[in-house]
């Protein structure tokens, strides 16, 4: 069995801060970086660039603080109790147009630098009674919020399975952990699930209805955010937190470094089993079909994303312009630089 219970699948990382990164000690002090993400598997780069003293030689120091819900992760970003949020690119879109779920102290002025992700791994799973779109009809559905992108996902999703918004019900339940959970608990009938947790729902006897993928061609998932003002005044950091972060990633892509990869996924993650966290690797490290290794952000894959909002995003908006939500040169100038040794 992959896991035990859905607390032990994600247990301490629910809660975790990432210490600063081992390694040679700065010339001088590093430059602090507080990043907030919801918790999963998909921090791995950044727990693998902190262990294996990335940062330090990028000259920083990087927190990582979880998040239970996408409002907290925003609203934290854009009022400055976070310096880099990484969330599917739909909630800078949504903030900066005043959809966001939740009210900020700050005006919205934020940009996605870099992509994190593809095509957002995300996974339709349903209970195990429900085995087709026709038997979600009446039942209820979990969302982190009814006005985030992903809740757009899986609107199209049902709308492509032959069901009308109305014929189910979505409740707002929060992040990926509060969903993963309630779903186990069959509170509601189904959630949209990122890779690799669909995995883990498979394995107790959940179902995988669908792909997103299945439904639409391209869509830019998960990306990294910050506020235009920081990254102005903290270019040489945030160049640094890039060049670190794609480095991490290559590490773990190496092959010879898989066993020492699980090791760090699972300090980080303690409580997921050696088999859950082989077939993590297996999924979020594949080759062809793994995380995003070079940080670029698919443009058709925001279009779709415009495109969704467009269609269900209130108050009700024609959006377009999507070099209007992300500015590459911080990556750009972060690819022009020389990638660290993988094994210093």
């Amino acid at each position: 069995m992959l896991f035990s219970t859905a607390t032990a699948f994600f247990g301490a990382a629910s809660f975790y801060v990432a210490p600063e990164s081992v390694g040679a000690a700065a010339a001088e002090r590093p430059k602090s970086i507080s990043v907030i993400a919801f918790p999963s598997p998909h921090n791995w780069p950044i727990w693998a660039a902190q262990e294996k003293g990335y940062f330090d030689r990028s000259g920083i120091a990087v927190t990582l603080t979880p998040t239970p819900n996408s409002e907290f992760l925003m609203t934290g970003l854009i009022d400055g109790r976070f310096d880099i949020a990484m969330a599917g690119i739909d909630n800078v879109i949504a903030y900066m147009e005043g959809q966001g779920e939740a009210p900020t102290k700050e005006k919205p002025d934020i940009f996605a630098f870099m992509g994190a992700g593809n095509h957002g791994f995300l996974q339709f799973v349903t209970v195990p009674e429900v085995k087709s779109y026709a038997d979600l009809k009446g039942k209820q559905l979990s969302v982190d919020a009814v006005t985030t992108g992903y809740a757009f996902v899986l609107r199209k999703m049902l709308e492509k399975g032959g069901l009308k918004f109305s014929d189910v019900e979505f409740v707002s339940v929060g992040g990926l952990q509060e969903r993963f959970q309630a779903l186990m608990a069959k509170q509601q009938s189904g959630t949209l699930l990122i890779s690799p947790m669909h995995a883990a729902a498979q394995a107790r006897g959940f179902n995988r209805l669908a792909d997103a993928d299945d439904v639409l061609d391209r869509y830019q998932g998960t990306a990294f955010s910050v506020r235009r003002s920081w990254a102005k005044d903290n270019e040489a950091a945030l160049v640094g937190y890039i060049r670190a972060y794609l480095t991490a990633l290559d590490w773990l892509y190496d092959p010879a470094n898989k066993a020492e990869a699980i090791a760090i996924l699972r300090r980080n993650m303690p409580n997921i089993s050696e088999t859950f966290a082989d077939a993590t690797y297996q999924i979020l490290l594949h080759p062809e079909k793994g995380i995003n290794r070079t940080g670029d952000l698919d443009i058709a894959g925001i279009k779709t994303v415009l495109a969704l909002r467009s269609e269900y995003g209130e108050p009700r908006k024609t959006l377009t312009d999507v070099e209007k939500y992300y500015d590459l040169q911080y990556l750009e100038k972060a690819a022009g630089l020389p990638r660290q040794p993988t094994n210093p």
